[in-house]
């Protein structure tokens, strides 16, 4: 019981108690479940993404195109060069947006889906 009071006040914390409106109809295994779940989530960076949806976008930045690179040809060492850079400058909060196609993840040498991508900006650090 301990946990799910843990789990109810990180809840109340951020205004999201319904979470919990049909704890008691749950089985025991699936209130664990649950409860686990809820003290796992980062409200705090779910919550600091909702807040960034609502800046003002600044019509001052410039779009321009990308120099088209084939990842065939370049070698290991070069894949890997590129992938830290990107995720340095990820991390650090200056990143650009590319807009590709679907099934374009492979293109850009990571294993991130692009809903992952805003939630582990914060984490990644070189």
């Amino acid at each position: 019981m301990l946990e799910y009071e843990k789990a109810k006040q990180k809840l109340e914390k951020y205004n999201q108690e319904q979470l919990l409106q049909f704890y008691e109809e749950l089985t025991d295994s699936e209130k664990e479940k649950l409860v686990k779940k809820i003290l796992e989530m980062d409200l705090e960076t779910i919550k600091e993404l909702y807040e960034s949806t609502k800046k003002t976008i600044n019509n001052n930045d410039e779009i321009e195109p990308i120099e088209y690179i084939d990842k065939e040809k370049l070698s290991k060492e070069e894949k890997e060069k590129y992938e830290k850079i990107g995720a340095k400058i990820i991390s650090n909060g200056q990143y650009a947006v590319a807009m590709m196609a679907g099934g374009q993840r492979n293109k850009t040498w990571t294993y991130w889906t692009k809903r992952h991508i805003l939630l582990i900006r914060k984490q990644i650090s070189f």
